[in-house]
């Protein structure tokens, strides 16, 4: 229940249930600390009122955006306030200064899409911009991959608007002398400080870009640029003040550019290199290391752009941009960094050290997908199957170039000796390298082995005069080296600025100053006592290690970086994008989900109902299961939640008529106008809504009196076998008559799959699986595949038309059913489109003179098959197809039927796909593959969708005329 003291002091619950404050007990880091409460703040007067609240309740306060920290800087015991809801607006554009303001909450990727048709951006590239908010990346004092021209947070932030921990309001900016300011005591304090401390700051101050450790409190010493206080702010992790509103420096936007992928036999040779490189003044210099190479090819996200970029079989890459304002001075570029390449020793034709060379990239496309793989490095290295997971705790050391060889390869030495291995990506530009040491954190041993590894590290980051904190902040993992680091005159500094502002200690406290030991495992996320009770599953998931055969695994996958809180681009996650709910995307469900099997949540938390309304918005579109590139499938575990709660709780009626209507269907077909009824008499579907479940303001699909038989194609001796799935044989079943119509155009004898046992028509129990009913979906799966096995084994291919329907068969089946049938089944299992491209068929195709609109259906997408979509409609000459870019339709099966979720079904559709076709002209095709998005596009617009095969068919040599 929300938390009610006090509600009146805030617009919007304060929740402090067990399953919610569980969500916010983790961030991107090793780090677990169960809140007191939750809050999402709408105004700068509910940040007011949540200080005031906790003050009286003895609670501290943390600002949270996107969550993405990787040191535990937004995880606490007290009061969490998400400002990426609601405290998320842009207040103002000045193009003419090139000034932005915007409140603390505002996604980077959202800012910059804002500003683009003004020629702007805010250059502060972070690789969570999709989710990383601007006061995350101001408290963090973030930097990017461009940070070697464009500098870091602090210099692109120009003034922040704050409240203090005593509830004073100020504005921090650059000091204009004689101005009064509304903390004018702390105003004096600082400039005192800075100024009393100059000589100290500037002897152990590291002297490199990446240093963001600790209080920016040489800001404070006088120089001839005058002191900005918003940059003390910057970095300091939310422990000295509240943001509300932070005023940013904008930049032209990046013209076109031009990579040079540089290929290296060693490590260190490409670390060695870095220095040379950077003297050709690149935009930037990132690192891919072999690890990342060989970790991206087995995720299908990333497998084809590493297959276009990546010559033979490097150690490490060097990915050198260049934006030099022309195609002439880029490709001048281009040429010298091959020069260069050459002077170091380097040719394709070389052997062993010699070999290595420069793959230039001048395909605007590409660059873009090797620059998601570059931004991906964290995910891609925590998406190991086992155990032992990078670990991020020395991971933004920064050294100077020249220096940059020497370290790496000494970590290394200790890496070794600890009996581990590292990962290495990102910023080599700056010296600033995300290394990561494998380690079970689950494990005593290695928890000991991270302690003495850090020692290390930072003492060989010390002798090198670095930073031992060079882009993720300090949190709790790195804030207790600080006197290591900086010595203890300047670390008293550090909690004389803390006790100046917060003299209680109510904001963010454990951080940067008196934090808590980096491993003290009471804080992890994996605790000295934390253990999963035994697991009944449903699914094979033994790829995973872990209870439940694997299952445990599978959920802890999840390492909380929040790829799916994405709010653009690709299709995950749908229901994150409709209500901003932390509940709601992938990483709430995951985290619900390891918090529950791991007793955290109470007893029989997976079957509670805040369970079941973790999952409720869940339209099991897979998306996550391709887009997240640690692989977490929350549609399968979606599917183990269900069937867990079905057989302690039973079925409702609406689930028995969803689940069970391929196998009423038959009896349903017979008489098509009672089952029509509630969409054509008045008054039917409000009255059944209660009973049913479905919602009043939906139309369901219409039964049909010519659905579609078996023996409309039964050739004795097929080439290939049409799968006739539930929906569209009793609802649509002109496209399975389309289908067979363009198979034997194409010379192709068709027979359609009958089954041997029993006498209802083959399901994949799909819809058994959408309703949790797995025992029941394996039965009608083992139906089928012992009709369709004579076949398979014939070599003939099984083609399908609805994607829900034919890709069960090579996710779901094989799971359900671990055996040679199912993999064949798998292997040879194709959608028409599919069938079509990839065994190269020839159809008598004429053009039709329309446009084209595609919307992809959800698991098309997932499973990577729309480019065999498209190529299938580009067999039609003279054929202009657009793809509607678009995550889930939102009618997601049975999903946009129910009373409960149609309102959230009708958002999920407004954000992309009901605007693009109400915009399309009233000659285009608008066509869509999924039973379900055709019906969403009827029911929200004035168009009907079709299925590609009537496309198909109508261009047909006759059928085209």
């Amino acid at each position: 229940m929300p938390f009610d003291h006090r509600k009146g002091l805030f617009s919007n619950d304060i929740l402090d249930d067990a399953f919610t404050r569980g969500r916010y007990a983790t961030d991107a880091s090793i780090y677990q600390m169960m809140p007191a409460a939750v809050a999402m703040p709408r105004t700068k007067e509910d940040i007011f009122a949540a200080l005031e609240i906790a003050r009286t309740e003895g609670w501290s306060v943390t600002g949270r955006g996107g969550g993405t920290s990787q040191c535990g800087q937004t995880v606490n015991s007290g009061l969490i306030l998400d400002n990426s809801k609601h405290f998320n607006g842009i207040l103002d554009i000045d193009v003419e200064n090139r000034r932005a303001v915007v409140q603390p909450g505002v996604v980077l990727d959202e800012l910059n899409r804002a500003l683009k048709p003004y020629g702007l951006w805010y250059p502060v590239d972070v690789s969570t911009a999709s989710r990383a908010t601007i006061g995350g990346m101001a408290a963090n004092n973030s930097c990017g991959g461009r940070s070697l021209r464009y500098g870091t947070m602090r210099s692109n932030v120009l003034s922040i608007d704050a409240i203090l921990a005593d509830g004073t309001e100020a504005h921090f900016g650059e000091i204009v002398p004689g101005a009064n300011h509304a903390a004018q005591a702390i105003v004096d304090d600082m400039l005192s400080l800075g100024a009393a401390n100059a000589t100290l700051i500037d002897e152990r101050f590291p002297k490199l870009t990446r240093r963001v450790g600790g209080y920016n409190i040489d800001a404070l010493v006088p120089s001839e640029e005058p002191v900005n206080l918003s940059h003390l702010l910057v970095g300091s992790e939310g422990t000295l003040a509240y943001f509300t509103a932070i005023e940013l420096k904008l930049w032209p936007l990046v013209g076109e550019r031009v990579l040079a992928v540089c290929h290296f036999p060693s490590f260190y040779q490409a670390m060695e290199a870095t220095q040379h490189l950077v003297a050709l003044n690149p935009l930037s210099v990132e690192l891919v290391d072999k690890t990342m190479i060989g970790l991206s090819r087995q995720i299908p996200l990333f497998r084809r752009t590493i297959e276009n970029f990546v010559e033979g079989d490097p150690a490490a890459l060097l990915l050198v941009e260049f934006d030099e304002g022309d195609a002439a001075a880029n490709a001048a570029k281009l040429r010298q960094t091959e020069e260069q390449m050459g002077d170091l020793g380097f040719s394709w034709s070389g052997t062993d050290r010699a070999w290595g060379g420069v793959k230039p990239i001048t395909d605007q496309r590409l660059q873009g997908q090797i620059a998601e793989v570059r931004k991906s490095g964290l995910n891609i290295m925590m998406s190991m199957k086992q155990e032992g997971k990078p670990v991020s705790f020395i991971e933004d050391c920064a050294v100077e170039l020249t220096d940059l060889a020497d370290y790496t390869a000494r970590l290394t030495d200790v890496f070794e000796k600890y009996d581990t291995m590292g990962t290495w990506y990102a910023h080599a530009s700056v010296g600033c390298l995300h290394v990561r040491p494998v380690l079970n954190l689950k494990q005593e041993g290695d928890v000991k082995k991270m302690r003495a590894i850090a020692e290390e590290a930072f003492a060989l980051v010390a002798e090198y005069k670095g930073s031992h904190s060079g882009e993720h902040g300090d949190g709790i993992v790195r804030s207790e080296f600080h006197q290591r680091m900086f010595g203890k005159e300047v670390t008293d500094l550090f909690h004389d600025v803390k006790n100046r502002f917060d003299p209680e200690g109510l904001m963010n406290p454990g951080k940067i100053v008196d934090p808590p030991r980096m491993d003290d495992r009471t804080l992890f996320r994996y605790a000295p006592d934390y253990s999963i009770a035994p697991l009944k599953t449903a699914f094979d998931w033994s790829a995973w290690p872990g209870a439940g055969d694997g299952f445990q695994g599978a959920v802890e996958m999840c390492n909380n970086n929040g790829a799916c809180r994405k709010l653009q681009g690709g299709a995950m996650c749908p229901s994150y994008r409709a209500t901003k709910n932390e509940r709601d995307v992938t990483r709430g469900r995951a985290n619900t989900l390891r918090l529950a099997i791991s007793g955290q949540l109470g007893p029989d938390a997976l079957t509670s109902d805040a369970m079941a309304e973790t999952m409720k918005l869940c339209v099991s579109c897979k998306a996550c299961k391709r887009e997240c590139p640690t692989g977490v499938d929350m549609a399968r575990m979606k599917i183990e939640v269900q069937a867990a709660q079905v057989e302690k709780h039973g079925l409702s009626l609406h689930d028995r008529l969803v689940g069970y209507m391929p196998r009423y269907a038959p009896l349903a077909a017979r008489v098509p106008w009672l089952m029509n009824l509630r969409n054509t008499v008045a008054g039917i579907a409000k009255l059944t809504e209660g009973v049913t479940g479905f919602a009043a303001s939906r139309t369901l699909p219409v039964w049909r009196a010519d659905w579609f038989r078996d023996h409309e194609f039964a050739d004795a001796d097929p080439d290939v076998i049409l799968f006739a799935d539930a929906f569209n044989r009793y609802f649509e079943p002109e496209n399975l008559r389309a289908a067979g119509r363009v198979l034997q155009s194409a010379g192709l004898r068709v027979k359609v799959a009958t089954p041997v046992r029993g006498k209802q028509p083959l399901a994949c129990g799909r819809t058994l699986l959408s309703v949790g009913l797995v025992e029941q979906a394996r039965d009608e799966a083992d139906r089928l595949l012992d009709a369709l096995s004579p076949h398979l084994n014939m070599g003939l291919p099984l083609v399908g038309l609805e994607p829900s329907s034919l890709l069960t068969m090579r996710d779901e089946i094989p799971a359900l059913i671990n055996d040679a049938r199912a993999q064949t089944l798998a292997q040879n299992s194709f959608l028409l489109e599919e069938f079509l491209v990839k065994r190269k068929v020839s159809l008598p195709l004429n053009a039709l003179g329309k446009k084209i609109l595609l919307h992809g259906h959800c698991h098309q997408k997932a499973h990577q098959v729309m480019s065999d979509v498209q190529a299938a409609l580009a067999l039609i000459p003279d054929a202009e197809v657009d793809v509607v870019e678009t995550s889930c339709c939102g009618m997601a099966g049975a999903f946009g039927y129910h009373r409960d979720t149609v309102e959230f079904s009708i958002k999920m559709a407004e954000a992309d796909l009901l605007p693009a076709v109400r915009a399309a002209d009233n000659d285009t095709l608008i066509v869509a593959d999924g039973t379900s998005c055709r019906h969403q596009i009827a029911d929200g617009t004035d168009r009907n969708a079709i299925h590609v095969a009537r496309v198909l068919e109508m261009a047909l040599a006759k059928g085209g005329q």
